[in-house]
């Protein structure tokens, strides 16, 4: 029987064709042609730009990630790849298979990145493609710089300033500020000759902020503009606005002297007068008659007066005795002005602390704090027997009208333990960017004013300190301790903590 031997099934031999461009043989694919003559005549990148530009800012080190937004990225990070990467239009056309970083200098403002992409060319064939951006590092200043920066950005400033000694009516005016939220649209708040300057992007900003400050404390403005540039063709100026306001130089606490045609205008008051409220107008009492009246920014500009005594000359005096004044034996005359139901006038006698023992010391005067006084306690008031006073005012009044001691107001103690009874705080409007020393004694009297005076309390914002504690019977002692504000008018201090609220499941 023979065998007949079949022949063994060989491999398949695939069929192999020549480029239709340079002739070798290749294997058969949708273009017919080899790898090196695809990539001459067809780029897969040819909508991908090689070149880009990327914003950094010099001043936080951040790079811009369009549309607004500047992040913190590190040389060669996964954050800066990402953000160049999406600075490439047209490579979600192609796939991208790698991207890495090209070694430049740190100095040369440039930034290379290497990528593999895989494309499809005509007829489905795939090809891969390794190409080089390069990206140039373009200065820009981000708006938390500019702010910064602000004389550079600023259009319009309101330098406002008050040539006092006193700076209470400057914390008086932080606080309104914070109240009524006047201070939104300013690019930065600066300290400068012991004023404060407000910068804005637009004109517009800076004459609401003067009309804010008109409505809540007596004052005068002046402007000017300063020429930028100017476009010919256009036709279009861009100026730089500069607003100077001046507040009235007096504070609370002080005493002025009133020029004797001004004193007429306001019911024949007595020209020794003491400022006991600013506000958007200057509120006077009379210490002798309990007369009081009231000026505003308009009349004060065209009848000016300074403060002859001011609180840093306060004196430490013990009231000795007490007389309240009757309204019989009280003194009117026609055409006299309003006078003051909330005080009452009366005859005193007081003794200063440091000459307390000592013979013939006690001084007579009158006083419109007779409702707050009684034997034993101390107050604060002005000694003009022994004061200096340069005022053309004060020169030509008769000496025998001119009280001995003008008293201001009660004293309740010493301030380092109010200080320490204290559970409330005051927001700032930035922490360093206030001209005045926190610890400064006209801070610390425009906190006793505070306490001391509900009316003046209505405008400010107080918060609860959490940093103290709150014993049970503070408010018990209000005798012993002076006036305290008491809980009620508080308001508690919002902190936002970035913290994410996790979902519990029961």
């Amino acid at each position: 029987m023979e065998y007949i031997e079949q022949p063994l099934q060989s491999e398949p031999v695939k069929a192999q064709i020549l480029c239709c461009e340079c002739g070798i043989v290749i294997e058969p694919n949708p273009a017919n042609m080899c790898v090196g003559c695809l990539r001459s005549q067809v780029d897969i990148t040819e909508g991908i730009p090689k070149q880009a530009t990327l914003h950094f800012c010099r001043g936080c080190e951040r790079y811009l990630q369009p549309p607004g937004e500047w992040v913190q990225c590190a040389l060669e990070s996964r954050e800066l790849l990402s953000l160049c990467l999406k600075k490439l239009k047209g490579l979600n056309r192609v796939k991208l298979i790698d991207a890495s970083f090209l070694w430049t200098e740190p100095h040369s403002k440039r930034i290379k990145l290497k990528l593999t992409v895989h494309g499809e060319v005509a007829g489905g064939a795939m090809l891969q493609q390794v190409f080089v951006v390069e990206y140039t590092i373009g200065h820009q200043m981000c708006d938390e710089c500019h702010r910064t920066e602000a004389q550079d950005f600023w259009r319009a400033s309101v330098q406002v300033r008050q040539k006092a000694e006193n700076k209470k009516t400057f914390y008086y005016l932080e606080q309104l500020i914070l109240k009524h939220k006047a201070h939104e649209n300013t690019l930065g708040i600066k300290p400068i000759h012991g004023g404060l300057d407000f910068f804005y992007t637009t004109e517009g900003h800076a004459r609401k902020m003067i009309d804010f400050l008109s409505a809540v404390l007596p004052c005068k403005s002046q402007h000017s503009k300063k020429l930028i540039s100017h476009d010919i063709h256009s036709n279009v100026y861009n100026y730089k606005f500069t607003y100077a306001v001046d507040i009235v130089p007096v504070s609370k606490d002080s005493v002025v002297c009133l020029p004797k045609k001004f004193t007429q205008q306001l019911g024949g008051i007595s020209p020794l007068c003491l400022i006991y409220r600013v506000t958007n107008s200057i509120h006077l009492i009379d210490p002798n008659s309990a007369q009081i009246a009231e000026v505003n920014s308009t009349n004060y500009w065209r009848n000016p007066f300074g403060a002859i005594c001011n609180p840093k000359q306060l004196i430490e005096y013990i009231v000795m005795d007490i007389e309240p004044i009757m309204d019989k034996d009280r003194k009117y005359f026609p055409g006299q002005g309003a006078i003051s139901h909330r005080h009452v006038l009366a005859d005193i006698w007081v003794t200063k602390a440091s000459e307390i023992g000592l013979d013939d010391s006690t001084i007579h005067t009158r006083t419109h704090l007779g409702h707050v006084l009684k034997p034993g306690d101390y107050v604060l008031g002005y000694n003009l027997e022994d004061t200096n006073v340069n005022d053309s005012n004060f020169d030509k009044l008769d000496r025998s009208v001119v009280p001995d001691v003008i008293l201001v107001k009660k004293h309740y103690g010493d301030r380092s333990f109010r200080k320490r009874q204290r559970i409330w705080k005051l927001k700032r409007l930035a922490e360093g960017d206030t001209a005045f020393d926190p610890d400064a004694n006209d801070f610390h009297e425009f906190l006793d004013d505070l306490e001391e005076d509900p009316d003046l309390r209505q405008n400010v914002n107080i918060f609860k300190d959490k940093t103290k504690q709150i014993p049970v019977d503070t408010f018990d002692n209000q005798d012993e301790s002076g006036p305290q504000i008491s809980l009620a008018e508080m308001l508690d201090d919002l902190v936002l903590d970035d913290v994410e609220m996790e979902e519990t499941e029961n």
